[in-house]
């Protein structure tokens, strides 16, 4: 067993924890650029589909990212080890921020820290959109509407049609994303389009 592995493992994954304000898809960016951009253990194209089978398992998208990272890079010890770097920081952290904003939630400092830190929760989140957006209609560089094959246009459809319909009829987003899985299916096997 290689034990740098783990510590690498560890300490990513910690970083993530440790600067995952707003939780949820405001970690994408941190994840990424962790794994992606420092380590290099994972290209984008399969960053984003660790990210489609994290949506598609229970649990939070950090936690599920880093079982699936670990996993790969170390096996079951690597997934355990991703797993309690991605939560020391946050548990330790929560457990002090619970006792001093039950102490001193009245205050005018703590209300203007939390104002400020919510816009840049929504940038975070929005980064890690658009690069999720950018890479699975565009799997090759530039990205430019000169790029765009059928399987790109295919994809942006069903982004299109993803969005409509959760926007204007409040569908379950689980049935939405069986509707896309089941119509790239279709599109595979009847037409032979592979949606990147």
């Amino acid at each position: 067993m290689d034990f740098g592995v783990l510590l690498d493992l560890y300490v990513s994954f910690l970083q993530v924890g440790l600067f995952s304000l707003g939780g949820g898809f405001a970690a994408l960016p941190l994840i990424e650029e962790q794994i992606i951009t420092n380590r290099e253990w994972l290209t984008q194209t399969e960053f984003n589909d660790i990210l489609a089978i994290s949506q598609m398992t229970p649990g939070p998208i950090a936690i599920n990212a880093s079982v699936f990272v670990g996993t790969r890079m170390a096996g079951i010890p690597g997934s355990i080890v991703a797993t309690l770097g991605c939560v020391t920081a946050p548990v330790s952290i929560s457990l002090i921020m619970v006792k001093l904003y039950t102490k001193y939630k009245s205050l005018a400092l703590m209300q203007g820290v939390l104002s400020c830190l919510r816009p840049a929760v929504v940038a975070l989140i929005s980064v890690a959109g658009l690069n999720i957006f950018m890479t699975a209609i565009w799997d090759i560089a530039p990205r430019n509407l000169q790029n765009l094959d059928t399987a790109a246009f295919v994809g942006l459809f069903l982004f299109v049609a993803s969005f409509f319909i959760l926007r204007k009829f409040k569908l379950n987003p689980v049935l939405v994303m069986l509707f896309a899985g089941v119509t790239g299916l279709v599109l595979y096997f009847a037409l032979g389009i592979e949606i990147v």
